[in-house]
């Protein structure tokens, strides 16, 4: 079988003339050289190289096999020069949710480029669900994920959190803005859908407390609860960095609900089994320090 080897020496006669000095080139002996020599004879069934009294020269058989080596021979050794480079050009793939997506990720993909500003980012906005199953099959590094932490061979890592916020239009028919939790649960709800970090957060307290919640909105779009609320049509449960603004503008009120305080912790799951390269690293470092800064 012809190896990169037998290339080598092939060449390396060829550019020499001479077995022996080819030998001294590759730091080999000699009759390495004239056995690997012969053993490509053999399997192309002809003279690759005319013996002259003090030199050896290429057949027009061993010019040929030449030509058809080289590039092969330039290929290889290209890769050689800069294998120890990959980690440092491979692509990350991240996973995450809409508001990490939105609040958290910009600032902390901008601190990993000061560092890795050659390594390409993939980024996939998704639901949590979906990011996990992503993360357990192997198609991505990280997952940024709101809510519980997922059970299976992961590596969790609360980085930040974030309040949910009660809110409504000024105008919304409502007698108090501090309700129970049953008079809660018999307003006009404009929720998340069954699945979202923040509806499945919202039902974990209402389960506990024997109450459920019946929407008269379900939606997968946070502004689209957030303009149903503005325009008066219910009660919605959003991150404080989506309401912040229409609060602060008047355009929505916020509500307290007797034992409902709801918060979402912001987590980077990784893959236990999965390599945690250099690169990889410096990202967790990035997203761990969103602890104390903040979206």
């Amino acid at each position: 079988m012809m190896t990169l080897r037998h290339f080598k020496i092939l060449r390396a006669v060829a550019e020499t003339g001479n077995f022996t000095r080819a030998a001294e080139r590759l730091y080999i002996t000699q009759s390495a050289v004239s056995h690997a020599i012969r053993e490509l004879e053999e399997m192309a069934e002809t003279a690759l190289f005319d013996r002259l009294s003090k030199s050896v020269q290429l057949t027009k058989s061993g010019r040929l096999l030449l030509e058809e080596i080289l590039p092969i021979l330039s290929s290889f050794e290209a890769l050689e020069a800069h294998i120890n480079g990959l980690e440092k050009r491979a692509p990350l793939h991240i996973v995450s949710s809409i508001t990490i997506a939105a609040f958290w990720l910009p600032k902390i993909l901008q601190a990993f480029h000061k560092d890795w500003p050659d390594i390409p980012i993939h980024v996939d906005v998704v639901s949590a669900a979906n990011a996990i199953e992503i993360l357990r099959n192997g198609k991505a590094d990280i997952a940024l994920i709101e809510g519980a932490a997922p059970q299976g061979p992961f590596i969790c890592t609360p980085f930040a959190s974030y309040p949910l916020y009660i809110v409504c239009a000024p105008d919304y028919p409502i007698t108090h803005r501090d309700l129970t939790l049953q008079q809660f649960c018999s307003e006009k709800l404009l929720l998340r859908e069954k699945g979202s970090a923040i509806r499945d957060t919202l039902d974990s307290v209402l389960y506990l407390s024997g109450h459920t919640a019946q929407p008269a909105w379900t939606s997968v779009n946070s502004q689209a609860l957030i303009e149903a609320a503005k325009a008066g049509f219910g009660i919605t449960i959003l991150p404080d960095v989506l309401v912040r603004e229409p609060l602060s503008q008047g355009k929505l009120i916020s509500l307290s609900v007797q034992d409902l305080l709801l918060k979402n912790e912001l987590i980077a799951v990784r893959h236990r089994d999965k390599y945690l390269t250099t690169p990889l690293k410096t990202l967790l470092l990035h997203i761990e320090s969103m602890t104390s800064r903040g979206p």
